[in-house]
C-alpha cells in the first residue's frame, strides 16, 4: 500500500489535493469559455480524483525498479514508459468521461475541448506523472536512509547487548569459579597443568575484551579464542572433550562478527557433551564457496533433551545479530541430525583490504 494511503489523514490529504487541482482546472475551463462552472466541475473533479490515484500508483513502479549500479538504463526506461502509457490512458479516460455529456444533450461533451486544449491536457498529465515519479524516488531515498539509520541503531543496540553478555560471562560463576576450582585442584597433583590452565583463562578473558569491542574480526582470531576456551574445558572434562576444526587457509582470512562461534561451542558443551558419560567430538567447519562463508558447529547430544534454561535463546540472539549486520544475506539454521545437533551459518565472504 502507498504510505500516503496507510492512514486516514493521508487519504484525506490526497482527496483534498485532487479537489483543489480539479477546481483549478474547472476554473481555467470557465475562463477560457469551454464550459459552464457546473459542467466544468462535473468533468474536472472526478477526473482529477482518478488521476491522483493513478499518479500514486507510480510508487510501486519506483520501488520495484530502484536506481543502482548497473540499473539506471532499465529503471529510467521503465519510468519513461510508465509515464507515457499512463499519460495516454489519462487522455483516453478524459475523452471518455467528456463523452458522457452526450447523454445530457451536450453535442460537444461535458466540456467543449479543442485540439489545442487536448494537447495541453496531455502535456499537463505527462508533467504531473513525471513529478510523481520524482517525488516517489525522493520518498524512497528518504525511506532507504531511514532504514539504514534504523539498522545501524539496531546493530549498535545488539552490540551493546553483546557487550553486556560478555560482561556477564566474565563474572559468571558457572564458568569462572569452576575454572578457578579446577586450577586449585590441579595445583596439588599437576602444577604444570594448573599453570597452563591459568594462562589459558587469562588469555581467554583478555581476548574476549579485545575482540568484543571490534565490529569484525578474522576467523583465525575467533579460532584462537576458541583454542583457549577449549583448553580450559579440556582440563575440566579430560578425554570426554575432543574437538576437530576443519578450515582451509582462505577461510581463515574471512571477516565475521566477534564471538560468533564461541557461544555455539559453549552451548555444545553445556547441552551436549557434559551430559554424556563417553563425551564426544565438537566439530567446527568453515568453507568458502561462491562468495559465501559457511560455518558449522556439530556435536553429539544425550537421548533426553536438555532441560536447562537458555537453550535456543543464544541461537536466536546470534540470528538477530547477523540479521542486523547483513540483513537478508545472513542465514542461521539449527536442528537435530543423525549424529546429534548442528548449527549452520552462512554469511557473505569478506576479508580485510590492504
Amino acid at each position: 500500500m502507498h504510505p500516503l494511503l496507510a492512514h486516514r489523514r493521508g487519504l484525506a490529504a490526497c482527496l483534498l489535493a485532487a479537489a483543489l487541482v480539479g477546481t483549478a482546472l474547472a476554473a481555467l475551463l470557465v475562463v477560457e469559455g469551454l464550459a459552464g462552472l457546473v459542467w466544468a466541475l462535473a468533468w474536472a473533479l472526478p477526473l482529477s480524483t482518478v488521476l491522483s490515484f493513478v499518479a500514486l500508483s507510480l510508487y510501486h513502479l519506483c520501488r520495484s525498479q530502484p536506481f543502482g549500479a548497473g540499473r539506471w538504463p532499465r529503471a529510467l526506461t521503465a519510468r519513461a514508459a510508465a509515464v507515457l502509457v499512463l499519460g495516454g490512458a489519462a487522455l483516453a479516460l478524459a475523452a471518455g468521461w467528456n463523452a458522457a455529456g452526450l447523454a445530457f444533450g451536450h453535442h460537444e461533451g461535458l466540456v467543449a475541448m479543442t485540439p489545442a486544449a487536448w494537447g495541453l491536457f496531455l502535456l499537463a498529465s505527462l508533467a504531473l506523472l513525471t513529478l510523481s515519479v520524482l517525488a516517489h524516488d525522493l520518498l524512497l531515498a528518504m525511506e532507504s536512509a531511514q532504514a539504514a539509520t534504523s539498522r545501524e541503531a539496531e546493530a549498535r543496540l545488539l552490540a551493546r547487548d553483546m557487550e553486556l553478555q560478555l560482561l556477564r560471562l566474565q563474572i559468571d560463576p558457572h564458568f569462572l569459579f569452576n575454572s578457578l576450582n579446577s586450577i586449585s585442584a590441579l595445583t596439588s597433583f599437576d602444577p604444570d597443568g594448573a599453570r597452563q590452565m591459568s594462562i589459558d583463562l587469562a588469555q581467554f578473558f583478555r581476548q574476549t575484551l579485545a575482540l568484543g569491542g571490534r565490529e569484525r574480526i578474522r576467523l583465525q582470531d575467533e579460532f584462537d579464542l576458541l583454542g583457549h576456551y577449549l583448553a580450559i574445558e579440556r582440563q575440566r572434562l579430560g578425554d570426554k572433550l575432543r574437538s576437530a576444526i576443519d578450515a582451509p587457509p582462505e577461510a581463515l582470512t574471512a571477516l565475521l562478527p566477534p564471538l560468533t562461534l564461541q557461544p555455539l561451542v559453549e552451548n555444545a558443551l553445556k547441552h551436549g557433551l557434559r551430559a554424556l558419560d563417553e563425551g564426544g567430538v565438537v566439530q567446527i567447519q568453515a568453507l568458502v564457496r561462491d562468495g559465501w562463508l559457511h560455518l558449522a558447529v556439530r556435536n553429539p547430544v544425550p537421548t533426553e533433551p536438555s532441560r536447562e534454561p537458555g537453550l535456543g535463546q543464544g541461537l536466536r540472539h546470534l540470528r538477530e545479530r547477523l540479521a542486523a549486520q547483513y540483513r537478508d544475506r545472513a542465514r542461521v539454521n539449527w536442528g537435530a541430525t543423525p549424529e546429534g545437533f548442528a548449527v549452520e551459518i552462512s554469511i557473505p565472504f569478506e576479508k580485510e583490504t590492504t
